[in-house]
């Protein structure tokens, strides 16, 4: 995996990161403030990825207000274009589905299939606490007030969590989770309501191939805010498995599986839009042995 930082469209500096996998491309959209290591290892695709804005490696804005979603679509240009990729397969995971949506309802002629991952496009607060007979208005005043009440408690956080000792058990994960407890809480959650005030988007204009996973233990973004969206989409696959919101780390190889498939639908639908069906076939269309 290599770094190395690129400039969005208002001046911030953003910090990307790429794997150097021989195969087609794919653009992640990841949880906020989330590192490399929590996404499963996909050997047969170049994903490309980036740190949000403020988090880690990448700067703040000049202007502080610019954290909507539209801020972050731009990032994920950026790093597009740097990598002089054009189009393909976009997947989000929690609050990056948000962002991954909107860049394919903003720009679908650069997104040729969906892939979201515990995640609702948008309105995220009303999709947390998925349980039985409460209501989207009170979920979302729950959720909001919440992470409220986190960012206000941002220094409190960072002289806590800063202190806390990790291990050095070796391994990823550990390394991630450190680097994770560094976050500047406060502005953490300062873009967490930035982006979870996104209003609930309409998925009706996707047209290309859709995959969505959702948890079914998952009180963060309950399966009826993550499936609701996407539920008259033409050409959508769903899947509701035994997860938390954590799914990618708890079953990274439906994840890999799930998005292989998807990379195989959306070259289906290229050839049939774009070539003759009878022409030469692309390195994925090829049959498996």
């Amino acid at each position: 995996m290599r770094e190395h930082d690129v400039f969005s469209a208002d001046g911030t500096r953003i910090r990307l990161w790429r794997t150097d996998a021989d195969g087609p491309d794919v653009l992640l959209s990841p949880g906020l403030g989330a590192v490399p290591a929590v996404w499963p290892e996909v050997p047969s695709a170049r994903v490309h990825s980036w740190y949000h804005r403020g988090t880690l490696a990448s700067d703040r804005p000049a202007d502080p207000s610019r954290i909507e979603v539209s801020d972050h679509v731009a990032d994920a240009l950026a790093v597009l274009d740097d990598g002089g990729v054009e189009r393909c397969v976009v997947m989000g995971w929690s609050m990056g589905v948000t962002v991954a949506a909107e860049l394919a309802l903003r720009h679908p002629d650069r997104v040729t299939g969906l892939m979201l991952v515990a995640g609702a496009p948008g309105d995220t607060f009303a999709s947390a606490l998925g349980i039985p007979g409460v209501p989207a208005a009170v979920r979302r005043l729950i959720g909001v007030g919440g992470v409220a009440a986190l960012k206000a408690a941002g220094p409190l956080l960072d002289a806590v969590l800063h202190r806390v000792p990790v291990p050095d058990l070796g391994g990823p994960l550990v390394g991630s989770l450190r680097h994770y407890l560094q976050h500047d809480w406060g502005w953490y959650f300062t873009l967490a309501l930035a982006l979870g005030r996104t209003p609930r988007l309409d998925l009706t204009g996707v047209t290309c191939p859709t995959t969505v996973l959702a948890g079914r233990y998952d009180f963060l973004a309950s399966a009826d805010g993550v499936l609701g969206p996407v539920a008259a989409l033409p050409q959508a696959r769903v899947r509701v498995l035994p997860n938390t919101h954590f799914l990618p780390l708890e079953d990274p190889q439906v994840v890999v599986d799930e998005l292989e498939l998807l990379l195989d639908r959306a070259d289906a639908v290229r050839r049939a839009v774009h070539e003759d069906v009878d022409g030469p076939l692309t390195p994925r269309s090829r049959p498996r042995a």
